[in-house]
């Protein structure tokens, strides 16, 4: 099993990260791995429960598809998640927490766990992985540049400066 953990600060408040966060159609206009997001289940009120189709290019023009089911969520603030494989022992599960530095400031924190368990697939675990990490940790970056680049979007959520 591997085990990626990171922070990274942004120039936004939380709200309006978490929004962003939780508009699934602008999704592929930042992420570099995202192609759709399509929501199966929307899981309750507070979205605990939600199950989500994430499509993700491939090489040679090839699609991929994964389902997330998101849990424990604190709106604002950030949930769990487990990428449900057709294979069992083969789940990806990670946490995703926003923390509020100051009136527009945000820090981001994300772990995640990974296994791949049956062959051949296991044996390219480690380039996957980073791979994975490398595309994670670029969506996040251009998550919070898009907010910067767009301040349109949901301005109310900003808090004016102290």
């Amino acid at each position: 099993m591997r085990e990626h953990r990171y922070t990274l600060d942004l120039p936004h408040a939380p709200a309006r990260v978490w929004a962003l966060m939780q508009d699934y159609a602008r999704w592929p206009e930042f992420a570099p791995a995202v192609i759709e997001v399509q929501v199966v289940h929307p899981g309750d009120a507070g979205g605990n429960g939600l199950l989500r189709r994430v499509i993700y290019p491939l090489p040679f023009g090839r699609r991929g598809a994964a389902l997330e089911l998101v849990t424990d969520v604190v709106p604002g603030g950030g949930y769990a998640y487990t990428m449900l494989s057709r294979e069992p022992g083969n789940d990806q599960t990670g946490r995703l927490r926003l923390e509020q530095l100051a009136s527009n400031r945000t820090r981001l924190h994300f772990e995640e766990r990974y296994r791949l368990a049956s062959a051949p697939w296991r044996w390219f675990e480690g380039p996957i992985y980073r791979f994975i990490n490398r595309k994670n940790e670029q969506s996040m970056r251009a998550l919070s540049q898009w907010l910067t680049d767009h301040p349109e979007y949901r301005p109310e959520l900003a808090r004016p400066e102290a």
